[in-house]
């Protein structure tokens, strides 16, 4: 009598082994089909050229391809909440900026909330410099001539802006607050557009990324001051950090960065995270990303966790203390 239960006995054993050994062979098929990356921002920006460049390597990398998705309307709040309710099984992903998750929760309203509530992060991938750029017409030629005829005219200097909650925003922002300044902002329907805006001379300033100024500095239609990171560009190594003219300290260094949906497995967010460190490492990839003036860099998932929830808490301080409405 105790043949059918021996048997059974061993089934069980046969079954639980052959489970424990599919795991990490499922875990490597991944891979099986494309991947969705969702782009919460407009074709063409920084952003979007940082994902293409990356996805780009790690689709030659994976064998499958990452079909990039634009979603930038309501600010990339519609992309953002397609990542956040995908199926959570890494084929469907995104590729964020920063200030989907730091400062667009503080202007809706929600800015207790975990901005890594719905999501996942799997790694830093590209930081974004950013050139506070004049009109030519413009009589300053240094971060502190321009202070100097802002506070000789408080209130009267316009300031371009790819939209309310705009990196472009946000920075001219902590630079009035660190520089003891009032300037006016004017929002426009994208970065590029605001730069077009100040190129004409209709607004004399504003931060912009290196990529998109890089090429109207070079013909003299803008004029770069500083730059908003923590070292000088590669591209423009003559032009000093905005810290480095006399606001010490004054960084500001938007990012770009993969998440996925909440409860992606472990081994899906690790094999992502390693392809991302991969592409990042690549010569091709590092030289394509240097040349548009953006700062290849990856991360581990806990170390874009905290760099989310520590920039939300001081975009959520920002926002407050400056009474910024959307």
């Amino acid at each position: 009598m105790a043949l059918p239960n021996l048997k059974a006995t061993f089934l069980v054993i046969w079954l639980v082994v052959g489970l424990a050994v599919g795991v990490p062979a499922w875990g490597q098929m991944y891979p099986a089909r494309p991947i969705k990356v969702i782009v919460p921002m407009q074709a063409g920006t920084a952003g979007d050229a940082i994902t293409r460049i990356v996805a780009q390597k790690i689709s030659e990398n994976l064998g499958q391809p990452l079909v990039i998705e634009n979603m930038p309307a309501a600010a990339g709040l519609i992309g953002e909440r397609q990542i956040a309710h995908a199926i959570a099984d890494g084929y469907t992903i995104g590729a964020m900026g920063d200030s989907i998750l730091t400062v667009l929760p503080h202007l809706q309203m929600q800015g207790n909330r975990d901005p890594l509530a719905d999501l996942e992060p799997v790694s830093l991938v590209a930081l974004v410099t950013s050139v506070l750029v004049l009109h030519p017409s413009i009589a300053a030629t240094s971060v502190n001539e321009f202070i100097a005829l802002a506070k000789l005219r408080p209130g009267s200097l316009d300031y371009a802006s790819g939209g309310v909650g705009s990196q472009q925003h946000m920075a001219m922002e902590l630079f009035k607050e660190a520089a003891g300044i009032k300037l006016m902002h004017v929002p426009f329907r994208g970065a590029s557009q605001a730069a077009m805006e100040v190129v004409s001379g209709r607004v004399p300033v504003m931060f912009v990324a290196m990529s998109i100024a890089l090429p109207l500095i070079k013909d003299g239609r803008l004029r770069a001051i500083a730059v908003a990171s923590k070292e000088r560009s590669t591209l423009m190594p003559a032009l000093p950090t905005v810290s480095e003219s006399g606001m010490s300290g004054f960084v500001l260094a938007p990012w770009v960065a993969l998440y996925a949906p909440n409860g992606t497995p472990k081994r899906v967010i690790d094999r992502l995270n390693n392809e991302v460190a991969a592409a990042i490492g690549d010569p091709g990839v590092r030289s394509q990303l240097l040349a548009l003036g953006l700062e290849p860099e990856a991360s581990t998932p806990e170390e874009l966790g905290k760099r989310t929830r520590d920039e939300n808490l001081r975009m959520g301080k920002l926002i407050r203390a400056m009474g910024i409405r959307q």
